[in-house]
């Protein structure tokens, strides 16, 4: 029976190694966006990529984290945190967990209905309503997760940590606390009642 031998090439045993070219645009990943393959309604943004080596007897091998937002802008979002070899295969893993996680947040109109405060470790983030016309005034983590809500008029403030992942998920839990007026009334069996009409003034004769 004859003997198979298989050669490596270079780039078979870079890889292996973990000696492979590296990505100028891991050690301060900028926001990316694009429209999700699946549905074109979920935007995708990856918001950060961290790289990290562990070194081998052949050298170091490099593992990729990416922390995905998606959402439809009409009051869905999600957040997921991808993990593989490769940037690409860790920002798929990262959108396919994201939109597995989708929740559903109150918003009232194109701003939310009340100021919120959180806390997730050491990040803090408040969020107060705008008007209309104001935008989002927002850091760049902040502004994915409110931008993939459909947030468009809001003033908002990071407090502590610049953990990418910790902001991003204290946004996400400022967004599930809020409540609208009709839900409170609701919960406490309680009717919304409608303002009455004043009644308009008799007219007056005016002799001139």
């Amino acid at each position: 029976m004859a003997e198979i031998t298989k050669t490596e090439t270079e780039e078979q045993r870079a890889a292996r190694s973990g000696r492979g070219r590296r990505n100028k645009s891991i050690a301060e990943a900028p926001e990316l966006s694009f429209e999700g393959q699946e549905s074109q309604e979920l935007t995708e943004k990856v918001v950060f990529i961290n790289r990290s080596a562990k070194v081998v007897k052949g050298g170091r091998r490099f593992n990729f984290s990416a922390l995905v937002v998606v959402g439809d802008k009409k009051g869905h979002v999600g957040v997921g945190l991808g993990k593989a070899g490769e940037v690409a295969d860790a920002i798929r893993r990262g959108g396919e967990l994201a939109r597995n996680q989708m929740v559903g947040v109150s918003l009232k109109a194109a701003t939310i209905p009340h100021e919120v405060y959180c806390t997730y470790g050491g990040a803090k983030v408040l969020l107060r309503p705008a008007s209309p016309g104001t935008g989002i005034i927002a850091g760049r983590t902040v502004r994915a997760v409110l931008e993939a809500a459909g947030v468009r008029d809001i003033l908002s403030k990071s407090l502590g940590s610049k953990n990418a992942a910790n902001v991003v998920k204290a946004t996400l839990k400022a967004l599930l606390s809020l409540r609208l007026r009709e839900d409170i009334y609701s919960s406490r069996g309680l009717e919304i009642r409608k303002p009455e009409p004043k009644p308009e003034p008799p007219a007056t004769n005016v002799v001139a």
